[in-house]
């Protein structure tokens, strides 16, 4: 038999046919609550008070006056509870509270001076164009009108030339008159090109008085700087305007700045006192050759920047001229702007000893392990067979991406599949190209050298993951990386030039380093 059967003192429960005693367990005695005051006390009243109680209280538990609303849905239990529900909710809304607004006391009359003196404290008084509440306008009948109020016969203001801004607008946004812009316009012309003067320059003007409320302030006089050698004056003599030029001496030194690296090396290099504009400069440089991942924390930084200083004491930082990154005192780096290009170079790479390798075979382009190799393979995206024209390195992402050896940059920028791709010209029909890049660091015609970073590892274009796509080019054909055993060196730079160059490097490390650029 299925289903539960009684039997004294025990259920039976069918399991699957089988029939199962279990020992019948009355449920735990649940205990009246403790009776409060005043139905505690011996009272005849209290005593009929707590049977009236304890009678509603059965009656409340025997009707079921609130029931879970989520089950029976729609039997008698069921409409039983929703009364309850909708009895207490009238009776919630019925007690209601009624707002209605407070009774304010009667206005008391008042006379026309305490009206003035309650209205000079409302906010009346700025309608009529007062800066306070005590303040209103002038009467008018107390008032003698003017024709035009007096001006300051002299106005002394400075303005700044902004980016693809012109000399004459600047001129005259600032008050300047149309006649007298290009008047100035054209003077500053005639000293040095307008184009060549740089967003930020400040112009010292003043204006004069004016003959008429409707006409502009004439202009006095100009005073600029359109070069840190140069300062041009603008002046009013005999009715027209003269240009005076000024030339200011400057002395150009170079200036060495050194320190730790620390946790930053742009907040150490700029903390040593070197300009923004310097610092960035540095950090390109170096990590045109060196990554930074490579750079420890207790290396030193150096660096020397050509420094103008003018007779007024003004100060201007010019171009990097060296960098360096030292460790335990002897330099891990070395690179000095050299050539008529202004590129940076080092003596190893001026020399030719840099990157020679005794097999001759081109430098691994990444730290990874080979994936795929070169010549037909299933493309994993497309899914044909077709020709795998390079070898493929597995690398994490950003890791940093080297030129297998000399050469010049002839491409860089997106390549279809390829992605982010770089192709390098070593010369002799020789090329090589770098693919599916997460960042490209070097430009098209820039020349770069063996064992430079060109680039970080990423999965751009047709890629399925972060690696390298490394190709070699024979005579504008692809090859097989693997077979090619042929280094493309330059040529050493004949001896005059590297003894130049070590002078200059000498000349550099031997300058003091100073506190910092002002």
């Amino acid at each position: 038999m299925f289903g539960p059967v009684e039997q004294s003192g025990a259920v039976a429960v069918a399991t699957f046919g089988r029939a199962r005693a279990r020992p019948l367990v009355p449920p735990p005695a649940v205990e009246a609550p403790p009776l409060r005051a005043p139905r505690r006390s011996d009272h005849p009243l209290a005593r009929r008070w707590d049977g009236l109680c304890r009678r509603i209280e059965g009656w409340a538990h025997r009707a079921d006056l609130t029931p879970d609303l989520a089950e029976d849905v729609g039997s008698a239990r069921w409409f039983r509870g929703l009364g309850t529900l909708l009895g207490l909710a009238l009776a919630a809304a019925a007690c209601w509270p009624d707002f209605a607004p407070l009774q304010a006391a009667p206005l008391m009359p008042i006379d026309d001076a305490a009206q003035k003196e309650f209205a000079a404290h409302s906010l009346r008084p700025f309608v009529q164009g007062a800066t306070s509440g005590r303040h209103f306008a002038a009467s008018p009948d107390l008032v003698m009108r003017l024709e035009y109020a007096p001006e300051r016969p002299e106005i002394q203001l400075a303005a700044t030339l902004g980016e693809n801004d012109t000399v004459q607008r600047m001129l005259q946004r600032a008050g300047v008159g149309l006649g007298d812009a290009g008047q100035a316009s054209a003077l500053l012309g005639s000293a040095v090109a307008l184009t060549e003067i740089q967003p930020g320059t400040r112009f010292d003007i003043t204006l004069g008085a004016r003959t008429s409320p409707a006409d502009p302030r004439p202009l006095q006089a100009i005073k600029v700087r359109p070069r840190f050698d140069l300062a041009l004056n603008i002046a009013r003599s005999g009715g027209g305007l003269g240009l005076s030029r000024t030339a200011i001496p400057v002395d150009t030194q170079p200036l060495r700045l050194r320190g730790v690296v620390g946790a930053s090396l742009y907040r150490s290099a700029r903390a040593a006192g070197a300009p923004p504009g310097t610092v960035q400069d540095y950090l390109r440089t170096v990590d045109e050759v060196l990554p930074f991942e490579e750079i420890l924390p207790t290396d030193e930084f150096d660096l020397v920047v050509s420094y103008k200083r003018a007779a007024d004491g003004e100060g201007q930082a010019g171009d990097l001229q060296y960098a360096a990154i030292l460790r335990d005192g002897r330099p891990r780096l070395q690179l000095l702007r050299w050539g008529n290009e202004g590129a940076f170079e080092s003596l190893d790479a001026l020399t030719g000893a840099q990157g020679a390798g005794s097999d001759g075979a081109l430098l691994t382009p990444v730290a990874g392990h080979v994936t795929s190799g070169f010549g037909l393979r299933r493309h994993p995206i497309l899914g044909f067979v077709r020709m795998h024209a390079g070898i493929d390195f597995a690398a994490p992402w950003g890791s940093p991406v080297y030129a297998a050896t000399d050469g010049r940059v002839s491409f860089a920028g997106w390549h279809g599949g390829h992605g982010n791709y770089v192709r390098l010209d070593h010369g002799g029909g020789i090329g090589t190209g770098y693919g599916h890049m997460s960042r490209i660091a070097v430009g098209p015609g820039m020349a770069v050298r063996r064992g430079q970073v060109i680039g970080y590892v990423g999965s751009t274009g047709l890629s399925t993951g972060p690696h390298l796509h490394y190709e070699l080019y024979r005579g504008g054909q692809v090859v097989d990386p693997a077979s090619v055993r042929f280094l493309a060196r330059r040529q050493a730079a004949d001896p005059g030039q590297i003894a130049a160059f070590k002078a200059r490097l000498s000349q550099m490390v031997a300058l003091k380093p100073t506190a910092a650029l002002r």
